[in-house]
């Protein structure tokens, strides 16, 4: 679904902020679309006594952007609002009161029907002129528990002790489960999407595949329920990543958690690896929006001298390898894509874990164009 730039757009939106003993970073980019239909929250800090309580998510929207960005401005509040996450009175820590594990697992599912339930009354989505959708993929943040909430292929990941501890699993309407329920609502999977059209089987928004009569609201064709999952926290967590499937369609849970890892090693801005995350998933050919939240944790890895030596040595390289080509090769083999392909050959074991050669192109790009300003800028 949805059309493309001749040109991909690539002006980038960023935010960061400290607190709780958490930092996070977050960069959201428009890329190949003609509209850029993500949103995110991050919020460190939450109210009703919960200042020791923090909210990540990212919302991957879908034929509009209308749903994606309400969600992104009112789903917190469904969830805290909501009798289900209070819960039984429980004073722990002075005179705050404290929602119980089950009370946060409760009180997700109904902030995210509850919100759905209230977006059906927008004018627009009420005449079905609006017909935008949403995936939504969320982090609550207490000093004990990650809670992560997950409705549709949007994806968070927990790094912890150097590897991926926790992966959360994505909606196709190819799952079993998925699929036996879109089946039961009178549905059916064909080229791997819902009736032939929609690519995710949960998602906010998405009405008009949610009136089948007789049907709950968990058991149409698109349900709005999120999966969710319970991680304690432990002294060695080092980051999370909430992203949206621009960034999963080219790096897998593993490559992405290797590369937040390495350039942790190598820069403390985490605006700046949101970035080049974005920048190395468009180099490796997604052609969808993106969207990056990393959070990290106590137990994140620090600055490295050795890792900035090793990263320079990389870039000299780099650069010593195009100023060769460019002074010894023959013409037909000065272009920029045959630069790459030596690079990609030669510089192979060099490159950072999960990012590969794409995770260079920009300063691949760079330094050929400072050496050759006369060629064109869409060789």
């Amino acid at each position: 679904m949805g059309a493309f730039l001749d040109k991909p757009k690539t002006d980038k939106h960023n935010e960061e902020g400290i607190g709780n003993g958490l930092k996070y970073g977050l960069c959201s980019m428009q890329g190949w679309r003609v509209e850029m239909e993500d949103a995110h929250t991050a919020v460190i800090g939450l109210p009703a006594g919960l200042k020791d309580w923090s909210f990540f998510a990212v919302f991957d929207g879908h034929a509009g952007a209308k749903v994606s960005a309400y969600c992104a401005e009112q789903l917190l509040d469904h969830i805290i609002a909501n009798e289900d996450f209070r819960g039984k009175i429980d004073i722990t820590d002075g005179t705050e009161i404290q929602p119980s594990i089950e009370d946060v697992k409760k009180g997700l599912k109904t902030g995210f029907l509850q919100l759905d339930e209230k977006m059906k009354e927008i004018p627009e989505m009420a005449s079905g002129e609006d017909k935008s959708g949403s995936t939504a993929i969320c982090a609550i943040v207490s000093p004990s528990h990650v809670f992560f909430a997950n409705c549709g292929d949007s994806r968070a990941v927990l790094c912890r002790g150097g590897k991926c501890a926790f992966g959360s699993t994505d909606h196709k309407p190819v799952n079993p489960i998925e699929k036996e329920r879109i089946q039961n609502a009178g549905g059916s999977v064909m080229i791997q999407r819902v009736n032939g059209s929609l690519a995710v089987s949960r998602a906010l928004g998405d009405f008009e595949y949610k009136q089948v009569a007789g049907k709950g609201p968990c058991e149409q064709l698109v349900s709005p329920e999120p999966e969710i999952f319970i991680e304690e926290r432990h002294p060695d967590d080092q980051f999370m990543v909430l992203a949206c499937d621009g960034i999963w369609d080219v790096m897998s849970n593993d490559e992405l958690c290797a590369f937040v890892q390495s350039r942790m090693k190598v820069t403390p801005s985490l605006e700046q690896i949101c970035n080049q995350v974005v920048d190395t998933s468009l180099y490796k050919g997604s052609r969808d929006n993106m969207s990056i939240v990393i959070v990290a944790m106590n137990g994140a890895p620090k600055q490295c001298e050795e890792a900035i030596k090793k990263e320079k040595e990389l870039d000299d390289k780099i650069e010593t390898t195009i100023k060769e080509i460019l002074e010894n090769d023959p013409p037909e083999n000065q272009d920029l894509p045959y630069i790459v392909h030596v690079l990609a050959n030669t510089l192979e074991d060099m490159f950072p874990p999960g990012g590969g050669i794409a995770s260079k192109r920009t300063l691949i790009e760079t330094i050929y164009r400072k050496l050759r300003p006369q060629e064109d800028e869409d060789q």
